[in-house]
């Protein structure tokens, strides 16, 4: 009831929200805390840089949506990144003097938007962006690093220009508050408990499961060397560029199921040993949904994980993002040690009624701080 009656009281002070993300063509964890912020905000108008209708179904609830020119320029409905020198121009592009608050949720390029000093900008940073920032998130091309630093520059002084940071945990923050020199608060985003939950006719398989964008820095290749090796069953859920290479890498143990729906992901979750999350991740929503299937998660001790795992009851953390940490780890692992009981604990504490509340408040608080301060200076 809370929260019902918050989101009244809001929706009389708020009269025009936009809401701006980076790209709007797939699904994944971002695009779950969009839809979320489609029920605080239900008639915002969502801009972005590029727009794929047929990528990106689940957009169409919005009220309105807007992109940019760089919509109608070859293959950029997919291969965005091809034109990311031209994606802070296209955001600069967009006009937001009617609205009182817009949202951007970005890892690089919305955050450059430009509003009038009567328009409120909260920006929820997701990360600030890897490659500018994180030598080892290049790979191979880590020479690149020292070339990339215009576009640290850029990335700082776009960084700039929110009135208000949040973000989805305190890895994150801390990374916000390294770049920008810039303070966040943190709503952790929320799951949907009531979806993802155990259920008692389902039993356990004999695999475990990889869910995951297959793109370099997701480092399901470390994931796939382990299985080759112990020759155990492994099922990978996701699709992405690096899909044909890692095929290519697997035995015939390792089952790729690209894409599936929401009820095929969550009989996975719920089927699944555990599930193994290699990335370094900002924060990550599959923990979490693992973990309220009463699923138990081996992940990567570092980053967001540190703080959606419970080492030694929800799931263990391995140190190095090594094969051979892994392939030990896993060689521990034993799912008859964690409790579903104790998974599920954990996950709820993540929920989304708990994630649409704080960020409610957390939102009124800052925009009432900010028009207050704006109305003693027009004084």
């Amino acid at each position: 009831m809370f929260i019902k009656r918050h989101w009244k009281m809001e929706k009389k002070e708020v009269k025009k929200v936009a809401i701006v993300y980076d790209w709007v063509n797939q699904w994944g964890g971002a695009e779950r805390v969009l839809k979320m912020l489609e029920k605080i905000y239900p008639q915002a108008h969502l801009y972005t840089g590029v727009f794929a209708p047929q990528k990106a179904k689940w957009a169409k609830s919005f009220s309105k949506i807007s992109f940019s020119f760089l919509n109608y320029f070859p293959g950029a409905k997919t291969k965005y990144y091809y034109y990311f020198p031209l994606f802070p121009l296209a955001f600069e592009g967009f006009d937001f003097s009617e609205y009182q608050l817009v949202v951007t949720v970005t890892t690089f390029p919305a955050k450059f938007i430009i509003t009038p000093p009567e328009v409120f900008h909260l920006c929820y940073c997701l990360t600030p962006p890897r490659f500018l920032w994180e030598r080892e998130s290049l790979g191979g091309k880590k020479w690149l690093f020292p070339l990339l630093f215009p576009w640290r520059i850029a990335d700082f002084l776009g960084g700039q220009r929110p009135d208000y940071f949040l973000t989805t945990c305190h890895h994150v923050a801390r990374r916000i508050k390294k770049y920008y020199r810039r303070p966040a608060d943190v709503v952790y985003p929320g799951i949907d408990t009531k979806f993802f939950s155990p259920s008692p006719r389902v039993k356990k398989g004999n695999f475990y499961l990889v869910v995951s964008r297959l793109v370099e820095y997701k480092r399901v290749d470390l994931v796939i060397e382990v299985f080759n090796h112990l020759g155990w069953p492994l099922r990978i859920i996701g699709e992405g560029r690096e899909e044909k290479r890692l095929k290519k890498m697997a035995k015939g143990n390792i089952q790729f199921l690209g894409r599936v729906d929401d009820e095929e992901l969550r009989e996975n979750y719920r089927q699944a040993l555990a599930v193994i999350c290699p990335q370094k991740e900002d924060f990550g929503l599959v923990p979490l949904e693992a973990q309220a299937c009463g699923t138990p998660v081996i992940a990567l001790k570092a980053g967001g994980h540190l703080e959606t795992v419970v080492p030694g009851k929800t799931g263990m953390l391995f140190p190095l993002q090594t094969k051979e940490s892994l392939l030990k780890l896993v060689g521990e692992f034993n799912p008859h040690d964690f409790n579903p009981e104790s998974c599920r604990k954990q996950a709820e504490k993540f929920s989304q009624e708990r994630f649409l509340q704080d960020f409610s408040q957390k939102v009124q608080k800052a925009m009432r701080s900010y028009y207050q301060q704006f109305r003693k200076e027009k004084k």
